[in-house]
């Protein structure tokens, strides 16, 4: 190890733990790995091992940065009409739909196949340098030993219904194991400071260690997840755990003002981000000014083309054929910045829109003293509210983001995969990364990546204000804006005809977790909107171990 390594994260437990693996002489992605599995335990309802994400790898030998994409997938029992006839409405950023009964969001139906866990292990069989048994001990140790409940999280706990979708209270205690973990005598939910453990999932753990992996899949720990489904109607059978996927493939490359941008293929988010970057690289952004009216009247109309092209043309390319070149293309996004420039507002297409904005997700972004540089989002999307007897994770709730009408590019189908706007992304000057991002949020993750690139290249902000500076969002017809935006810019846009929510949280639209490495300094920056940290871990701390 030569120079400072880093890791930035939402939950400072699952920091340390990195950040410890790294001092072990760890690299990249031995650290977010461990991460990750902590993760799973401290903040259960954003990840797990029963969930999906998407990672980015560089490293500086190749020079190359690949993707592991983990997308959930249908069940192969699901087909595209099992719920057409119950569809009450979608979600007014465009994550999901709202069905009778909310069978797509809570319970065993709403379960898509689970290919996190063979994700860890196929980055870290690939590329680990540490012992599979040693990167999940921190994780087995935080399970064992307890935590706290953070302010985040309980923010998250506390988290109402919205037009028809299940409360997140709903979700803790939807099963017995999950109000024994997280809920009171009272059956709410635990307040701030309230501790946790679980020896349950460090039992998985133990078991996932010495085992490996596939135990999940087609083991002992298979054979317990399969009973639980079949007793209780789910749609997940033996085929679907086998059939779960990680995947290597090349990355989507674009440049953004002489910057060369690295970001995910689809069903995941990047495409949306590159296009958005081409749209705006037709205008001076900093003679607008930072979040004036002009500026945010200018993205947004960015961010509603690259939703209506997302909602028409990405999904899952296995089943739908996305048009990479095309909305990649300098030249579109050229005629997109056009029309913006006569006046043309863009409307999104949303089915009775429900006032409903999900935020679970988590984000890892690393790097070690050898250069390697990892960025990983990963969730259970709506959470299912399922945890198996004596296993101790919750399942994804993946069914809740497909479209219930068929014939659309987000329709289900069995075994397919639906768009994500995760998008872990790494920035480069020439041949060096600069800056490795992601976030959790929603539809919203890529607007909060979108935004910080823009903070960092037209503003020149180092990647502390990159990340705090406060963010909006459109998504759908509406602009919604951080509470910190003044009214006076606000008020600018009403008056121009514009509608805007202003969302309650100062720090919000995407939570955002950096590393910028420019001019070969090393520094951090963990969203202010979660209780994350950027742990620091020098070439000395390591020598010492």
């Amino acid at each position: 190890m030569t120079r400072d390594a880093m890791i930035v994260c939402p939950q400072p437990e699952a920091a340390e733990a990195g950040a410890d693996i790294l001092r072990m002489g760890g690299n990249a992605i031995d650290a977010a790995v461990a991460c990750a599995f902590a993760q799973g335990v401290v903040d259960p309802l954003m990840c797990g091992i029963a969930g999906f994400g998407s990672m980015a790898v560089y490293r500086p030998e190749t020079g190359k940065t690949e993707y592991l994409d983990f997308h959930a997938r249908a069940p192969l029992a699901a087909h595209a009409d099992m719920w057409a006839d119950l569809v009450e409405g979608e979600t007014r950023d465009g994550f999901g739909f709202v069905l009778k009964g909310r069978i797509n969001d809570l319970g065993y139906q709403s379960i898509c196949a689970p290919p996190a866990l063979r994700a860890y292990a196929e980055a870290h069989g690939k590329y680990g340098r540490l012992p599979w048994e040693t990167v999940l001990a921190p994780a087995i140790e935080w399970a064992e030993e307890g935590y706290f409940v953070r302010p985040a999280m309980q923010t998250f706990f506390a988290e109402g219904s919205g037009m028809g979708r299940a409360a997140t209270a709903e979700r803790l205690a939807f099963s017995a194991e999950g109000r024994a973990l997280y809920c009171r005598e009272d059956g709410q939910p635990k307040a701030t400071g309230a501790g946790i453990r679980n020896p349950d999932l460090a039992k998985t753990l133990r078991i996932i260690a010495s085992e490996g992996a596939e135990t999940f899949y087609s083991g002992l720990i298979a054979q317990q997840i399969l009973a639980d489904m079949e007793a209780n109607d789910g749609l997940l059978t033996a085929a679907d755990l086998e059939g779960c996927a990680a995947e290597w493939s090349a990355p989507l490359e674009g440049s953004y003002r002489g910057r060369r941008i690295v970001t995910n293929p689809p069903p995941g988010g990047g495409v949306m981000l590159l296009e958005m970057l081409n749209i705006l690289e037709s205008f001076d952004l900093a003679d607008l000014g930072h979040n004036s009216p002009a500026y945010i009247a200018l993205v947004s109309e960015a961010m509603k083309r690259a939703t209506i092209d997302k909602d028409r043309f990405v999904g899952d390319p296995r089943f739908v054929d996305v048009p990479l070149e095309r909305l990649t293309d300098k030249d579109y996004a050229a005629g997109l910045a056009a029309e913006i420039r006569r006046g043309e507002r863009a409307t999104v297409q949303r089915l009775q829109a429900t006032d409903v904005v999900p935020r679970d997700t988590t984000h890892i972004s690393v790097t070690d003293g050898d250069g390697n540089c990892v960025s990983m989002t990963h969730s259970l999307g709506m959470p299912s509210g399922v945890i198996t007897p004596g296993l101790g994770f919750m399942y994804n709730g993946c069914m809740g983001v497909f479209d219930p009408r068929p014939g659309r590019t987000g329709s289900i189908a069995p075994g397919k995969s639906r768009f994500s706007a995760m998008c872990p992304t790494i920035m480069f000057d020439d041949q060096d990364p600069t800056l490795v991002l992601g976030a959790p949020g929603g539809t919203q993750i890529v607007m909060g990546v979108l935004q910080t690139i823009l903070n960092s290249v037209d503003f020149g902000m180092p990647v502390s204000e990159a990340v705090s500076a406060p963010r909006f969002s459109s998504t759908g017809n509406a602009i919604d804006v951080s509470n910190r935006i003044p009214r006076s810019v606000t008020r600018a846009l009403e008056a121009d005809g514009r509608d805007v929510i202003r969302n309650p949280y100062g720090h919000t639209i995407g939570w955002v977790h950096a590393i910028s490495l420019a001019d070969r300094r090393i520094d951090g920056m963990a969203d202010p909107g979660r209780d994350g940290v950027a742990y620091r871990v020098t070439p000395a701390e390591v020598m010492s171990k």
